[in-house]
């Protein structure tokens, strides 16, 4: 669930990008995602649906869109007290840079002509809701999704993800990664955990009831 915000991150390997931080969390989670690995990440429905294509540009270069689910803007109002239209994504990352330019970059119109992403527009069985237009606080029409009557979200969503096809393969571990011995001995209650220490002149990095 990354966070959102119209600020951004000091990280020199993305100035160039002009990311705001969502942006930014989105694409380093890829970036850092093995080749065939999956990330499920949940973000406002303005990474899919704002007016430039670039962000969804960047993300379709280094993943395939597997899947998206589009929830109802009452899915987080219990526990953050806000009505917000958000989207689960499930990517999975490329071996390698691609230039083909997949349809869910840009947008289109849904059966009743509401502007939202060509995904959700060809594939309304992952709206979990009905589109609808609200006027703003400005007086701006937006797109939110009013969720609908006689059904559960944990209903929906069980149904919407069996439209999530993809394969994960095993990672094969290089030869040199197979002989890396990794030598464990009890935590030391005295060493905060998930840092490092010296022990016998070795280096060790504590994670809960070992150190490594």
């Amino acid at each position: 669930n990354v966070p959102f915000g119209a600020y951004k991150v000091n990280d020199r390997q993305y100035e160039k990008y002009n990311f705001f931080i969502h942006d930014y969390f989105l694409a380093k989670s890829l970036d850092q995602l093995r080749p065939g690995g999956v990330a499920a990440l949940i973000t406002t429905k303005g990474t899919m649906d704002k007016v430039s294509p670039e962000v969804r540009r960047y993300l379709a270069e280094r993943a395939e869109l597997l899947g998206a689910i589009r929830l109802p803007n009452t899915a987080f109002s219990a526990n953050a007290g806000t009505e917000v239209t958000a989207d689960i994504l499930f990517f999975q990352k490329r071996e390698s840079i691609s230039h083909e330019e997949p349809e869910w970059v840009q947008l289109g119109n849904d059966a009743n002509g509401i502007t939202v992403n060509r995904y959700f527009a060809e594939h309304p069985e992952m709206v979990l809701g009905e589109f609808t237009t609200e006027s703003t606080q400005y007086g701006k029409q937006e797109v939110t999704v009013r969720p609908k009557e006689g059904i559960t979200l944990e209903e929906q969503l069980k149904e919407a993800v069996k439209h999530i096809h993809g394969t994960i393969t095993e990672l094969e571990l290089s030869d040199t990664e197979l002989e890396e011995d990794v030598v464990s001995i009890p935590a030391d209650p005295e060493v905060k955990n998930f840092s490092y220490t010296v022990v016998n002149d070795e280096v060790y990095y504590r994670e809960n009831s070992v150190m490594n």
